[in-house]
């Protein structure tokens, strides 16, 4: 990767995002976005028990940037530690 895909970070763990598909049937907006996926990240960690909180929902959220041009990010919702991670891309996977 370069440019600016390599200078995203996570605002509350600086983490390196990486990117990970988009779910079929979407409407999304772009097919590839960029989450962190660091789950010693504090607001990870802490959406679990806002989600209860709130919601009585099993449920927290990951950092997400869902298009690089707009910077516009937004919470990926995940329903479990391992939600999403089949969807990551590796370096491999772009070549």
């Amino acid at each position: 990767m370069s440019g600016a895909k390599d200078k995203l970070s996570c605002p509350h763990c600086g983490e390196t995002l990486r990117p990970f598909s988009v779910p079929e049937q979407t409407n999304w907006g772009q097919e590839v976005q960029w989450a962190c996926f660091n789950d010693e990240c504090p607001y990870y960690l802490e959406g679990w028990d806002w989600m209860w909180e709130r919601y009585s929902v099993k449920a927290s959220y990951r950092y997400r940037v869902m298009n690089l041009e707009s910077g516009k990010s937004s919470p990926l919702a995940v329903w479990s530690k391992t939600a999403v991670l089949d969807r990551i891309i590796n370096d491999e996977d772009q070549k």
